[in-house]
């Protein structure tokens, strides 16, 4: 018995070692109006040598180009992400990182209008918020065992906020949203994907409206006089 208690306690260490304790990841991601997700991850209360090795590992593509290689594995190739204007912060005093981006292509967010409603119907693809992070060449998360339910089980907090946490392992806290624009309506999620509605764009309205048809007409009209008038 002793020596299982010792084996246990050793085991207990060199995890605790490994993982920062009480370190807590925040995930935000927020559609925009031009069809991505703006997504903020903050690291907090990161353990010293990890966060010391992240000052110097640690890059603006680090997290999104996993993410995008992440899905490339499961055949989503059709994805692109771009740097926010202030990809990265580093907090030396608690130990934090802030790191944000875009994310979009049509494997991660894609909308088609209704023409019938004249309705923009949006759909949001969340199994990248279960991919493996490298962070630095020691901490490695992996989010699959974190964010263990599908968005379709997420809680939600309001009509467009989609909220899970995971406090239950007492070495890393995960905290993940996800936030729809506030006029999103007809919201709802089955397994990994969100879809609702939106008002038309105007260029929904523009390609939807008479009007076009008769300003075409009309151009075409004036070239056929200019043309005349040229002979």
């Amino acid at each position: 018995m002793r020596k299982l208690d010792v084996a246990c306690l050793i085991a207990i260490l060199i995890l605790s070692a490994a993982l920062p304790v009480n370190a807590q990841v925040t995930s935000t991601s927020t559609t925009t109006v031009d069809e991505t997700l703006f997504i903020t991850y903050n690291f907090e209360n990161l353990d010293q040598a990890v966060y010391t090795q992240a000052l110097t590992e640690v890059k603006a593509d680090t997290i999104p180009s996993q993410i995008t290689q992440f899905l490339g594995q499961q055949g989503k190739t059709l994805v692109s992400w771009g740097f926010s204007p202030q990809p990265l912060v580093f907090n030396n005093e608690t130990r934090s990182i802030r790191a944000s981006f875009f994310l979009g292509g049509s494997d991660v967010i894609s909308s088609s209008l209704n023409r019938t409603s004249m309705k923009r119907t949006y759909q949001v693809k969340t199994e990248w918020t279960r991919f493996r992070l490298e962070l630095t060449s020691s901490y490695t998360i992996n989010f699959a065992l974190y964010v263990t339910k599908q968005v379709a089980e997420w809680q939600k907090t309001n009509a467009t906020t989609f909220y899970f946490e995971n406090k239950q392992t007492g070495l890393l806290e995960v905290f993940s949203y996800i936030k729809l624009p506030a006029s999103a309506s007809q919201v709802q999620a089955v397994g990994d994907v969100i879809s609702y509605e939106m008002p038309p764009r105007f260029d929904d309205l523009l390609l939807g409206s008479p009007f076009l048809i008769l300003i075409a007409l009309a151009v075409v009209f004036i070239i056929i006089i200019l043309y005349r008038k040229a002979r």
